[in-house]
C-alpha cells in the first residue's frame, strides 16, 4: 500500500520543507494537512500509510501502529561496551576499530549504530534498507536525532544509509569490499515482545534468508559473515552458520561463518 506525506496541522517551515523532499524521495504525493485528522486522510487517499512531519521529526503511522527513528537498545549496549562489557553482535564480528562492516538489513538501526561506534571515525558501517519509508526515516533521524552524548551522535552520523535489496547491492560490490557482512532477516519464529518492530509488521521484508545471497556475503566479506537469528533457529545449520555466538542465556544467538584460512574459491 502507499504512503502519503504530510505534515501537523501547523507546521514550521521545516517541517513544510522537509515533508517536501520525504515525498520526493518516495515518489508520492505531499498532501496538505489543513484541518484533517489521520482517519480523514486516510479516507481521502485510500491508504493505511501515512507519513508526519512534524517539529522537524518524522514519524510513520500504519494499520499496526506508530514508527519513528530511536536509537533504542543501541544506547544501554553502548553505555555498557564504555563500562568495559561484552557485546554477543561485537563479539561475533570480531569487530576492531578501523573495520568497515555492511549491514544487509538495516532496519531500525541499533545494531548498526553499535557497530559504528565500535569502528570508530577510521572505520566504515553502511547500512542498507529494502523499505524506502523505513530508510529514509532511519537516514533523517540519524542525522538530527538529538541528544547529549557525543559518542552516540558521533556512531549515528557516521552510518551511511542505502535503500535497495540487498540481494542487489551485494551483487554490485568487489570481491572483499567490506570486512564484515551482517544479516538480521526477520525471524521465522517473531519474537512478538519486541513493541518497537510491531508497527512495521506487513511493511518491512520478511523473506528468509538464502543460501544464494549468504555465498555472496562470503564473497563480498573479507573477514567474517554475521546473522543474527533465534538461539534455537535451523537456519543457522541451513545456510552454513556452524559457529555460533551467544543465546546461552538470551533468546537471541549470532551465527558467524569465518572467511579468513577458509577456501571459499
Amino acid at each position: 500500500m502507499r504512503t502519503i506525506v504530510t505534515t501537523s496541522h501547523k507546521p514550521d517551515p521545516r517541517s513544510v520543507a522537509i515533508a517536501g523532499w520525504a515525498a520526493e524521495v518516495l515518489n508520492t504525493e505531499f498532501v496538505d494537512r489543513s484541518r484533517m485528522s489521520l482517519d480523514d486522510l486516510k479516507i481521502k487517499c485510500n491508504t493505511d500509510n501515512i507519513m508526519v512531519v512534524a517539529n522537524g521529526d518524522i514519524k510513520l503511522y500504519s494499520s499496526r501502529g506508530e514508527y519513528f527513528f530511536h536509537p533504542s537498545m543501541s544506547v544501554p549496549r553502548i553505555k555498557a561496551i564504555r563500562q568495559g562489557k561484552s557485546d554477543h553482535m561485537v563479539a561475533a564480528m570480531a569487530l576492531q576499530p578501523g573495520d568497515s562492516v555492511l549491514d544487509c538489513t538495516l532496519g531500525l538501526g541499533s545494531d548498526a549504530i553499535v557497530a559504528s561506534f565500535i569502528a570508530g571515525p577510521e572505520g566504515q558501517v553502511t547500512g542498507i534498507e529494502a523499505v524506502p519509508e523505513i530508510a529514509l526515516i532511519v537516514k533523517h533521524g540519524m542525522a538530527n536525532f538529538r541528544t547529549e552524548s557525543q559518542p552516540l551522535k558521533s556512531a549515528m552520523v557516521r552510518i551511511q544509509v542505502e535503500c535497495a535489496l540487498y540481494e542487489q547491492y551485494l551483487a554490485g560490490l568487489p570481491d572483499q569490499a567490506f570486512d564484515i557482512v551482517y544479516f538480521d532477516p526477520m525471524f521465522r519464529h517473531p519474537r512478538m515482545k519486541s513493541s518497537s518492530m510491531e508497527p512495521l509488521r506487513g511493511i518491512v521484508k520478511d523473506d528468509p534468508l538464502s543460501p544464494d545471497a549468504v555465498r555472496e556475503a562470503i564473497r563480498v566479506a573479507g573477514k567474517r559473515v554475521v546473522m543474527k537469528e533465534n538461539s534455537f533457529s535451523k537456519e543457522f545449520a541451513r545456510l552454513g552458520f556452524n559457529s555460533i555466538v551467544g543465546g546461552r542465556y538470551s533468546p537471541v544467538a549470532f551465527g558467524v561463518i569465518e572467511k579468513r584460512g577458509q577456501d571459499y574459491e
